[in-house]
């Protein structure tokens, strides 16, 4: 109703619980009128200290699908799947215009990464990247959360300020979706891909 009401898109991550003990790291899909579109289970599950998800979470079952929305066809990753550039590259071959990463990270190396692995994802795969990563400190924990949330676009430059490391913050940017056709034109990393090249990429 408030996705109708606002006239949004709306990304809806969530803990989904599909029966009793099978659970899931998701994001839910509206569009702008309300329609349920979908979901995506978050695939890379991690289990590193701080990040005990292997406990919680089953690893997605669903692939990598992309949503017709009212603002484009959109994609969506969650947190941990950013370090794996597969999924990447599988939403941009279905055609994802923008990707969205919802993320709860916390401050230590990854908060290198965190400005460094999307602008990068977003020039191979040649679309625009919602970043975002929660702030504050978890009531029961002591991880304390970086922010930086930003938006880049398919030439790997962010699109205003990035976001602060501390407050909260509603991000707003207008995105150039004209860019996506000139940056195609200019670099075919699609054309000029060697999927029958790639042996070691798809074995476990």
């Amino acid at each position: 109703a408030l996705a109708a009401e606002l006239g949004m898109v709306m990304i809806l991550p969530m803990y989904e619980k599909e029966q009793e003990g099978v659970l899931y790291n998701t994001a839910a899909v509206l569009d702008a009128d309300g329609t349920y579109l979908g979901k995506y289970r978050k695939n890379h599950i991690p289990q590193v200290k701080g990040f005990w998800e292997k406990f919680y979470f089953r690893p997605g079952n669903l692939g990598y699908p992309v949503f017709d929305t009212a603002i484009g066809r959109i994609g969506v990753y969650i947190c941990y799947d950013r370090h794996f550039p597969e999924g990447w590259r599988e939403l941009g071959l279905a055609g994802a215009k923008i990707v969205f990463n919802p993320s709860a990270t916390s401050r230590g190396l990854s908060s290198y990464l965190w400005q460094l692995e999307q602008p990068a994802s977003a020039v191979a795969n040649e679309y625009f990247i919602g970043a975002i990563n929660r702030v504050g400190v978890e009531p029961l924990g002591d991880d304390d959360f970086y922010g930086q949330s930003y938006f880049v676009d398919p030439e790997g430059k962010f699109v205003g300020d990035v976001g602060d490391t501390h407050e909260a913050e509603l991000i707003v940017r207008d995105l150039d979706l004209e860019l996506l056709a000139v940056v195609r034109d200019r670099w075919q990393f699609y054309r000029d891909r060697r999927p029958e090249s790639y042996q070691r990429t798809v074995q476990p």
